[in-house]
């Protein structure tokens, strides 16, 4: 998943052997949960910082960070604003012409990213993946989803549920 979405390939691989191998070593299902453990926080703490690697500035970099660390929550432009200390029009004018899309849609997207991962890798409830992404309504949720993928959650979930998993 991680080669999908940027990773080196042998940096992915080398990682995946070192875990495997503490895996190999474990002699409970305790040891096995916290190493399980480890490997996401370390592949998802590295994937972070590649899908943030493109140049952008102190303040957009500022913004993007917010914005991922608080997609559970409803982000508005004027805590953007407070957070990177520019002007709501600054913010908006400078986010649009660094990243390419407006502020809104950019945390709408990456919300709907994090969702789509939801509903492929876990079995939560649509209503609570709306909740934890702090979408208005599950109706909300439905029809921004199926704007953005083309699909409802339930159609995008029974297509792609643990798709790439091998058993």
């Amino acid at each position: 998943f991680c080669m999908e979405g940027g990773m080196d390939p042998e940096l992915a691989y080398s990682l995946s052997d070192l875990y495997i191998q503490k895996a190999d070593r474990c002699k409970n299902e305790k040891e096995i949960i916290e190493i399980h453990y480890a490997m996401c926080l370390d592949f998802t703490t590295r994937m972070g910082k590649i899908r943030r690697e493109k140049v952008f500035s102190k303040h957009i970099v500022t913004a993007i960070d917010y914005i991922f660390d608080h997609l559970h929550e409803r982000i508005t432009i004027s805590e953007l604003a407070v957070i990177t200390g520019l002007n709501e029009n600054y913010l908006s004018k400078l986010f649009k012409k660094e990243t390419g899309c407006s502020i809104s849609d950019y945390i709408r997207n990456k919300k709907i990213e994090a969702a789509e991962n939801m509903l492929k890798y876990s079995e939560q409830s649509f209503l609570q993946i709306a909740n934890l992404l702090a979408f208005a309504s599950q109706s909300h949720f439905t029809q921004v989803f199926k704007k953005h993928t083309g699909y409802t959650p339930k159609e995008y979930r029974d297509k792609y549920y643990r798709s790439n998993w091998e058993v």
